[in-house]
């Protein structure tokens, strides 16, 4: 579970660093390179999925949007200083918990 959760983490940071680059780029008049990479970023975003070993690339991608939702606070928090509210975090709390139902239920 450790490794998934690390591919979880290092595929959010690319995705949305990746897409956050291309923001800046065609969004506040960045250099292209900032696009660029941000491109490369978000190529690796799909590579890094492909290391899951859950057998359903579907859940792990429904998965990976609950994740990414909380990450995406984090880096809102982090790097725009855009302070969450309580609404942020409940709903973070709500997609982690549909996370762990999707990932941990028993299934047949």
């Amino acid at each position: 579970m450790l490794k998934a959760m690390i591919l979880f983490v290092l595929a959010g940071l690319a995705e949305i660093g990746g897409g956050y680059l291309i923001w800046q780029w065609l969004r506040e008049d960045r250099p292209v390179v900032w696009g660029l990479i941000g491109g490369i970023a978000l190529v690796l975003y799909g590579i890094i999925a492909t290391f899951q070993s859950f057998p359903s690339f579907g859940r792990v991608y429904a998965a990976y949007g609950g994740v990414f939702i909380v990450l995406s606070i984090l880096w809102g928090w982090g790097i725009d200083k855009k302070t969450p509210d309580l609404y942020d975090w409940l709903g973070a709390v709500i997609c982690l918990v549909g996370v762990g139902v999707m990932l941990l239920a028993p299934r047949q």
